[in-house]
Order: C-alpha cells, then structure tokens, then sequence
C-alpha cells in the first residue's frame, strides 16, 4: 500500500504524557478514598473525557464525583508539568524531519481537547509540521469510533487507505483500522498488544523504528 500520510496520536506517542496522568490519577484518587485509579488508565486510553466519564461512572457508581476527580487530576498533572517539564517521545523530531522530507502531509488526531493539546504541542515546538489538528472536543464520537480519524484523513484530502496511524492505544488502533487505515502500533504503557495485534499493519518499538521503517518503504520519495 502506498503510503501517501502519516496521522499522529498524541499522549503516549508523541509526548511522555500518560506517565504522568496516571501519577495524577493515583495521587487523586487516593486523596478522594478511592484508592489507585492509577490503574484505570489503562481501560481508557484514547477514550475522550465524555467516554471517560462514562467508564468511572460505571465502573465506581453514577455518584462518583467525575468533575472533581477531572479538575484534580489536571491540577495535579500541570503542577507536575510546570516543575519537571514534559518530554517529547525518543525519535519524534527524527521522524517529523523524515516526513517533512518525504513531504508526506502530517495531522494530529488526539483524543484530548484542543487547548490542552496545543498546549502541550506547542511547548514542543512542533505544531508547524502539521497540516490540521482533530481534537477530541472536535468530533461526536470518540475513539475506537473512526469518526477522528476520518476526519484528519478529510484535512488534508487523502485516502484512508492510503494514510498510516501511529497509535499507542487499543481503541486508537481499532479507530484506525475502521477508518480503513494502515494503523501502526508503537506500545507506551501498555506491553501486551495481543487484543490488537490482528488489526496492525506494523508494531514498532519506538518511533526511531517507525522513522526507520518508513525511510525503507518510501526510499523512493527522497530526492
């Protein structure tokens, strides 16, 4: 398959993020007696925040206080940020320089809303490689719909099919793969892929293997 655009996930993939969201989580979550929600990021990764809500609601009873935890948590997670930073994913700026090379059309499609994602994009210096942002207060339905991922393939007029998605998550990977996509996992927190693994059209390491990777399969494009 031709590959013709590359659309980015972002907390896990491109940014070291979900570390620390799942540090907030536990932190928080103890401080409200609810003990390590820590541990539930990994049945909500690259769900929205209306689709989290829904999992802890149903998860810990519809009383549980979802706007409290929600500001908490993000109160936490910045003060974090703002003392020790956040990094950038080994290889990223290898690889955004790679595609900018091939000049293979780049968009985000990220599960988080739009001001926190230019936030955090921006304090990376990398939002001038994209050519759109679809963010998750930007759709109706949240991955593993296809929807997000439909709509970054609309920015920039490609084919599904013919657009890789760089993923780190289950429900971003089935998002991808029902959009019609050519979904590339690169594993962050979560180790085992095997719920996922008959739905990839490669697995990768890190994205230094996926700018490798891609270097082999579009040598043809460099000038």
């Amino acid at each position: 398959m031709e590959i013709k655009a590359v659309i980015f996930d972002m907390d896990g993939l491109m940014i070291d993020s979900e570390r620390i969201v799942q540090r907030s989580w536990t932190i928080v979550g103890k401080r409200m007696g609810y003990g390590d929600l820590g541990e539930d990021i990994y049945q909500t990764m690259g769900l929205n925040v209306v689709r989290r809500e829904d999992y802890f609601k149903g998860k810990y009873g519809k009383e549980f206080p979802f706007k409290e935890f929600l500001t908490d948590y993000r109160k936490e997670y910045y003060e974090y940020v703002k003392e020790y930073g956040i990094d950038a994913k080994p290889g990223l700026y290898q690889l955004l320089e790679t595609l900018k090379q091939l000049r293979l059309p780049m968009v985000v499609a990220t599960s988080t809303s739009r001001e926190s994602a230019m936030k955090n994009l921006e304090a990376k210096n990398v939002t001038s490689y994209f050519e759109g942002f679809v963010c998750g207060d930007m759709v109706t339905e949240a991955k593993p719909s296809p929807e997000i991922y439909l709509k970054a393939c609309e920015v920039i007029g490609v084919d599904p099919k013919n657009a890789i998605a760089l993923e780190d998550s289950f429900n971003g990977i089935k998002a991808a793969y029902a959009a019609g996509m050519m979904p590339v996992m690169v594993p962050d927190l979560i180790k085992d892929t095997s719920e996922v693994d008959d739905l990839l059209f490669a697995k990768k390491a890190n994205l230094n293997e996926v700018d490798e990777w891609i270097r082999n399969r579009c040598s043809h494009l460099f000038h």
